[in-house]
């Protein structure tokens, strides 16, 4: 596929052609030689010059202000990816409009279960825990037991005195937790990018700035990152010191996060796991599922 069918102008024709004219409120009329819009119906809508429609059909003009760009997507009656594309298209910034998903789609709920009984969360774009399995409050203890905005790995492992957070239960020691925390607010900074408008995500980066002088400062530093993988050690009230591995998948398209512990088959610290989870709660948690 060459860039000229898939630039700003073949797209933009493309969407103007699978327009009818009744899905805007127009005539249809009896001499139409094509279902869609007219270029100067779609002028029109947007407010726009016929002539400018054409010149940036034809590819002659690519770089329409932010505000032609919002007018030709509500006239084509975009949805927000569609929109979005537009915007990239023309070289512009996507409107700042996204809000953090807590949503866990169909697809990402049927990986969830054939992970069996490995601990797992799901973790939405700032951090939240959304959602977790039976290994999971095996190992670091039930998130049910935490009010939802405490169950944030952000405010967990950043304390404010506004209040310290939690999202375990059970004392956990990443093994190298300088790397760790530089993940983490890295992570959060991309975050911050994709979701500026996000009342909640401003919330917990305003409050954490302001009541953690380690989350500050590497704020301040500027890294831009994910976080992906460590090995963290639990402190299980039961089944004593456990080493995991701790995995992180990434959903790109809803931007969350499936966080996976696993242990060395045959090592002891697979034996004291599957301590805890004989010891632990035994039904899957419905929280924001």
């Amino acid at each position: 596929m060459t860039t000229d069918e898939t630039g700003l102008g073949v797209t933009i024709r493309s969407w103007r052609d699978r327009l009818t004219p009744a899905a805007v409120g127009l005539p249809t009329g009896r001499t139409r030689r094509a279902a869609g819009l007219r270029r100067e119906e779609l002028a029109e809508l947007a407010g726009v010059s016929v002539d400018y429609v054409v010149r940036l059909e034809q590819g002659r003009s690519t770089t329409p202000s932010p505000q032609v760009a919002g007018a030709l997507a509500r006239a084509l009656r975009l949805n927000r990816e569609e929109r979005d594309h537009l915007y990239r298209l023309a070289g512009l910034r996507p409107p700042d409009d996204r809000l953090i998903s807590d949503h866990i789609p169909p697809g990402m709920r049927r990986v969830l279960q054939g992970l069996g009984d490995a601990p797992a969360g799901v973790f939405a774009a700032d951090w939240r825990l959304l959602w977790w399995n039976a290994g999971w409050a095996a190992l670091l203890g039930d998130p049910a037991t935490i009010a939802p905005d405490e169950r944030s790995l952000v405010r967990s492992r950043f304390p404010t005195p506004a209040g310290p957070g939690c999202v375990s239960l059970w004392r956990v020691v990443p093994e190298n937790l300088d790397a760790s925390d530089r993940a983490i607010v890295a992570d959060l900074r991309q975050a911050s990018a994709r979701y500026p408008a996000d009342p909640r995500l401003t919330e917990l980066i305003r409050r954490t700035l302001e009541g953690n002088a380690r989350f500050a400062a590497l704020w301040h530093a500027g890294a831009v990152g994910t976080h992906a993988e460590d090995r963290k050690t639990v402190h299980h009230p039961t089944a004593g010191e456990i080493t995991v591995n701790c995995d992180v998948l990434a959903n790109s398209d809803a931007d969350l996060k499936i966080v996976i512990y696993t242990t060395e088959p045959g090592s002891e610290d697979e034996t004291r796991l599957g301590l805890a989870r004989a010891a632990g709660v035994t039904e899957v948690s419905s929280e924001a599922v």
